[in-house]
């Protein structure tokens, strides 16, 4: 756990080292936004979120990535970056969070990064997890995965002091969730479905004043639960997973990078520990951040960082009057 003395744990420092990290990887993917590409728009982020992190001072290894080695030619789970100085630290890397939404020019895509003390996040594989988050401020304990729909809606709402009707739900916006949906609105909630970036549909929870959003439920990428869970850990609120391996490949997985009971409800604690800094740039513009402005060689950025040792909450607005060496990284 980290002490008093930063120099034990993590660098303040590293909170605006983390901001430059998914700065450039916003800026260099939104050079291929509403293109339809969405593979070239992955890559342009990875690499240049690879660039950058090799340049900040800390000895990280990448425990969520964009998959294992033979999969990934950067950032893949395993991989060493930082420049060798600095502390031993755990990353979590989605480089383009809405590869979909990014190709369509459509809202929400971010770039995001988090960092922990060494150990301090679950080593989840690349599967579906279901999930279920809401915001801070509710007594611990009010949501259970296990719960039917309609009972966590009551349990929210008599939290709030508001009937259910008040309440909306973020759900993806996948066949798979169509009983949820059902389940949802037959309890008299209201659902905003999302086509893509599950990270942001988690941390609307715990702003419901500005989102309009209450509750996250559903299916969606385990590493993406990881990233949401240290956004939670920063900014307060609760999270629970379970992973849904869907053959024995995915169980063996599972179990080669740790986890002994696939059936684990994994709760905030389980998926983010330690202090954690987490940052995430807004790549096309959506409720959470404005995304990349270009303009010739420059760009404007909206940055959200947090930490949680501090409990700081940061909005970032940089401009950058030469982009044209983050590009170049993205090039190469």
């Amino acid at each position: 756990m980290a002490k008093d003395n930063d120099a034990v744990g993590l660098d303040r420092m590293l909170v605006l080292e983390v901001a430059r990290v998914t700065e450039a990887a916003a800026i260099a993917a939104a050079k291929f936004c509403g293109r339809g590409n969405e593979k070239a728009a992955d890559k342009a982020a990875v690499d240049a979120m690879r660039h950058e992190l090799g340049r900040v001072s800390l000895r990280g290894t990448v425990v969520i990535g964009e998959g294992e080695m033979d999969e990934a030619p950067m950032l893949y789970i395993g991989e060493e970056v930082g420049n060798g100085t600095g502390p031993e630290v755990d990353i979590a890397v989605d480089p383009l969070e809405g590869t979909t939404i990014c190709a369509k020019k459509m809202p929400n895509a971010l770039a995001v990064l988090a960092i922990a003390e060494r150990g301090g996040f679950l080593h989840a594989p690349d599967m579906y997890m279901d999930k279920i988050a809401i915001g801070p401020g509710y007594p611990e304990g009010i949501i259970d995965l296990d719960a039917p729909v309609g009972e966590n809606l009551a349990a929210l709402a008599k939290a709030k002091g508001v009937p259910v009707s008040n309440l909306t739900a973020c759900i993806l916006d996948r066949p798979r969730h169509a009983e949820i949906i059902r389940a949802v609105r037959e309890a008299g909630a209201g659902v905003q479905l999302i086509p893509d970036g599950d990270i942001a549909g988690v941390i609307w929870t715990t702003d419901p004043a500005e989102t309009g959003i209450d509750i996250y439920l559903g299916s969606g990428g385990a590493p993406e639960g990881v990233l949401a869970a240290a956004a939670l850990r920063c900014i307060g609120g609760q999270i629970q997973g379970r992973l849904m391996p869907s053959n024995d490949d995915e169980i063996a997985r599972a179990k080669k990078m740790g986890v002994s009971d696939i059936r684990k409800k994994f709760k905030l604690e389980d998926m983010a520990s330690s202090d954690v800094i987490f940052a995430a740039t807004g790549v096309t513009s959506g409720s959470l951040l404005s995304g990349v402005k270009l303009s010739g060689n420059s760009a404007e950025t909206e940055t959200l960082i947090m930490r949680s040792k501090t409990g700081t909450v940061r909005r970032i607005k940089s401009r950058f009057s030469d982009i044209g060496h983050m590009l170049a990284q993205s090039r190469d």
